[in-house]
């Protein structure tokens, strides 16, 4: 990561540039890898295409193929059969070809039911349990795009912030909901439908399942406009067409390179992320990925993403999302005195900020059991928890979560001193009152136009005239960031608090700002 250096009246400015992974909150500081494991339940995914623009088969691990409605060619399955523990994560919005059906005016919006169908290839009948897990869909669990943001108690009744935060809610607290089948029996050579949901036009579906079988068996899961029973979702998946909306179909070398990252459509393995690190809170902060990707690793180089065992060939080639997976981390303490436990994205390089997380956390510590919600901007580090470091002592803290659809993987998990976080809301309040006193400055005139030649001497053949050069600018220089931009230590409390800051320190950013001005003003003439 490179940190842009200004030189402001003998004072440096250090502001890194977001690279890759940028996190205010460990400026100057390391992270430190979890070197945790995934275990081996393979999951069945149902993610591509996400948007879903008509009706056919989205993904199937029994043998054989299905055409693709983009290209006219057969596209293999993404075989497997299951046979023991087991996951589902299926996640679609359905934006129909036909504009009809998007529901404009007075017209009701169309519905595109999705059903997963379990199929028993073998001479005897399995029988399956299902342990946890939730089927939601936009009439259910309504996704407002800005609600709910910060960080709020859960609570016994959790919000509902989206089909994808409704289920990962459920599979949380171990929870199987209340519609779904506790057990299920798939007779010899037969095909039954485990669910089924109708999600509206523009609208959102989520399902979550975790499971386990007495024998091998195979899962679809397929679309349809209107069905009337059962046997209208088994016709689609016999019509052997898949349903439109594979928009990665023409950039599967991108794919395979790592330069396009589609969704997933195929098996993962891995439905549970462990880890466990020990820290000594007098070293410094301590600072960990969770939900690392090969972009955004804080550093570590550790990618907490699970293989594919098989996949459809437009799927991404990992499970690069991690939807539903649960990752429990624990995170082993030594030190004293209060601290907070910081959740984090990084500032995306080169785009505005979006929602990058809403989902729920569980947090277990030597005070209890807390649940949070957190609804979080890329850039943003949100404290999620105090926690309270008793001397002489292991303090263990586990934080649990199901990641859920519509996040945006490669998070960091901090434990700061509060003067840390105090500190950093500190230079976030400078900084934006520094950046409002100069987008105020009132922007000089321009110099007036000369006025129009006479035509006497408009008609004269012009003469060149060399260029003048501009002045030579030194380059600015690359340094490393410090370990805190300004420190706070020693301050009195008025001026380090969040919500109060030092006029004369402010008024010192805000003249090196202005001098800045000037100097690129004079540079460029104006």
């Amino acid at each position: 990561m490179r940190p842009f250096a200004i030189a402001l009246l003998g004072t440096v400015l250090v502001a890194p540039l977001p690279a890759e992974a940028y996190v205010a909150l460990m400026a100057g500081q390391q992270a430190k890898p979890l070197q945790g494991n995934f275990n081996n339940v393979p999951v069945l995914h149902s993610n591509q295409p996400e948007e879903v623009h008509g009706p056919g088969i989205l993904v199937n691990t029994a043998p054989g193929s299905a055409i693709a409605a983009e290209t006219g060619e057969a596209l293999a399955n993404a075989t497997y059969t299951f046979n023991g523990a087991f996951g589902l994560h299926v996640h679609h919005k359905y934006y129909p070809s036909d504009r009809s059906r998007m529901g404009s005016g007075r017209g009701r919006r169309g519905e595109l039911t999705l059903a997963t169908i379990l199929i028993n290839p073998s001479s005897r009948p399995v029988h399956i349990r299902f342990q946890r897990g939730a089927v939601r869909n936009s009439f259910e669990a309504p996704y407002l795009a800005n609600n709910l943001m910060g960080v709020k108690p859960l609570g016994p009744r959790p919000w509902n912030t989206g089909p994808g935060d409704a289920t990962a809610v459920q599979m949380l607290r171990g929870q199987l909901d209340r519609k779904l089948e506790d057990e299920i029996t798939i007779p010899a050579y037969s095909r039954i439908v485990l669910f089924s949901t109708a999600l509206p036009a523009k609208g959102i579906a989520n399902g979550l399942l975790k499971g386990k079988s007495d024998g091998p068996f195979q899962m679809a899961v397929v679309a349809a406009e209107d069905p009337q029973s059962d046997a209208d979702l088994m016709a689609v998946l016999d019509q052997g067409r898949l349903a439109p909306g594979r928009i990665y179909l023409s950039r599967l070398r991108q794919i395979e390179n790592g330069t396009v990252f589609s969704r997933v459509a195929g098996v993962a393995l891995g439905d549970t992320y462990e880890a466990s690190v020990g820290h000594d809170m007098g070293t410094g902060s301590l600072h960990v990925p969770l939900t690392s990707t090969n972009r955004h690793n804080f550093g570590t180089g550790e990618v907490q993403v699970n293989p594919l065992a098989t996949r459809m060939v437009d799927s991404s080639i990992n499970n690069v999302g991690t939807y539903g997976v649960r990752f429990d981390v624990t995170m082993n303490l030594r030190g004293a005195g209060p601290h907070q436990l910081v959740f984090s994205h990084p500032t995306a390089n080169g785009r505005s900020r979006f929602t990058a997380f809403r989902g729920s956390i569980r947090i277990e510590s030597a005070d209890g059991v807390e649940e949070v919600h957190v609804g979080m901007k890329s850039g943003e580090s949100l404290p999620i928890a105090s926690l309270n470091l008793r001397s002489g002592q292991n303090n263990p803290v586990k934080v649990s979560l199901v990641y859920p659809a519509d996040a945006t993987p490669g998070h960091l998990l901090s434990v700061v001193p509060d003067q840390q976080l105090a500190d950093l809301r500190q230079r976030e309040q400078l900084l934006a009152a520094a950046q409002a006193k100069v987008s105020k400055t009132p922007a000089k005139p321009a110099v007036a136009a000369a006025p129009d030649l006479p035509p006497l001497v408009a008609e004269i053949e012009p003469i060149t005239l060399p260029r003048p050069r501009p002045p030579v600018v030194a380059p600015p220089q690359w340094i490393q960031p410090p370990p805190a931009l300004p420190s706070l230590q020693g301050m009195p409390p008025a001026m380090i608090s969040p919500t109060r800051m030092s006029q004369s320190l402010l008024e010192r950013y805000q003249q090196a700002v202005e001098a800045q001005q000037k100097l690129m003003d004079s540079l460029m003439g104006r």
